[in-house]
């Protein structure tokens, strides 16, 4: 990896992880717990179709490990980090499938993965099926909000290849 790339993968991590801390401050539109926008993930779809993935999960890490930094809240890295593997590979794979014109929904499948992925983190750490029952409120929150992720990046690349 040369030093344009490497600066290119920094600044995004940087942009990525501002944007976290960002939304944290701001007050959560929605009464439910855990359910927000997510709008970093902007940075996440945008990589994943112009990063290689390696690239891309070097972003995701970095932002996830500083963001739990930054957070003060290292024990929902675990929930996160769960979350983020789930979206990020299918989310890869879908990038082989889908045309650039659909970012979005690849945006919404993500994020619902994401979800999942939460929603397993906290069966195994709780030991408990219970909060299964979570799922379908953030799949539906979760789809939403990676409808509006997905137009973001997908208005982000439409401008950059002007």
């Amino acid at each position: 990896m040369n030093i344009r790339r490497l600066t290119e993968l920094a600044l995004l991590s940087s942009v990525a992880l501002i944007i976290f801390v960002i939304e944290l401050r701001i007050p959560n539109p929605f009464p439910i717990p855990g359910v927000k926008l997510g709008l970093a993930n902007i940075v996440t779809v945008y990589a994943v179709f112009r990063y290689q993935p390696a690239e891309t999960a070097l972003i995701v890490s970095v932002r996830l490990l500083l963001g739990a930094m930054f957070s003060g809240n290292p024990s929902a890295l675990l929930y996160s980090a769960a979350g983020a593997v789930c979206c990020l590979l299918g989310m890869l794979a879908l990038r082989n499938v889908l045309p650039e014109k659909q970012i979005w929904l690849c945006s919404v499948i993500g994020a619902m993965l994401h979800n999942a992925g939460q929603i397993t983190a906290a069966i195994i750490i709780m030991r408990s099926f219970s909060v299964i029952a979570y799922l379908p409120l953030l799949l539906v929150t979760g789809s939403l909000a990676g409808v509006f992720t997905g137009l973001c990046t997908q208005l982000l690349l439409n401008r950059i290849k002007r």
